[in-house]
């Protein structure tokens, strides 16, 4: 999937998720998100992430696109700002901290060999047994992994084996994403 977002659309994006969070913490802040390009029609699996101080503050997303964007976003906005269970609810006192970044995924393939991975293109998702873990392409730039600590953290993250990806009976799975930060605006 080759997306392209211009800088006006990805602060509407920005703009709608800062009215999501800050209508659900009661603050008075108006924001007047502009949803007019047709990109927020489309369905796309999507992550919304904060961070705060540079640390991660909440991570939400759907793999599959199953709502028109605008929907997803708003959705998830909300998601991982109160409902991450990795992290309490996002407080009034954080609000201004936040830095966010979106992620707009492809469509999810079957990886046949791990030849094709491309370290900061390529998200992972593998599935075994009743257990799956996803990691976006950005997690192995940002932390400097080859091909195989992706795959073996991937696995971590489903709470397998690290080597599990190497079993016949895992499935592995692979996209793409569009990923832009707030900060990344000008």
């Amino acid at each position: 999937m080759d997306i392209e977002i211009n800088d006006a659309t990805k602060k509407a994006i920005f703009n709608l998720i800062r009215s999501e969070i800050s209508e659900e913490l009661g603050l008075q802040i108006k924001i007047k998100p502009s949803t007019d390009d047709s990109i927020f029609e489309e369905k796309f699996g999507a992550f919304v992430t904060l961070h705060t101080h540079g640390n991660l503050r909440g991570c939400i997303g759907y793999i599959i696109g199953y709502l028109p964007l605008r929907d997803t976003i708003k959705e998830l906005s909300k998601l991982a700002a109160f409902r991450d269970p990795r992290f309490p609810p996002l407080t009034v006192d954080e609000y201004n901290d936040i830095d966010i970044e979106v992620s707009i995924l492809s469509p999810i393939e079957k990886l046949d060999t791990i030849d094709k991975i491309e370290i900061g293109k390529h998200g992972l998702i593998i599935k075994k047994g009743f257990r799956s873990g996803l990691l976006l392409p950005q997690v192995a730039t940002e932390n400097r992994w080859n091909k195989e600590q992706f795959l073996s953290h991937t696995c971590l993250k489903a709470g397998l084996d690290p080597d599990a990806w190497k079993d016949k009976d895992a499935d592995i799975q692979y996209f793409t994403a569009y990923v832009f930060g707030e900060k990344d605006i000008h």
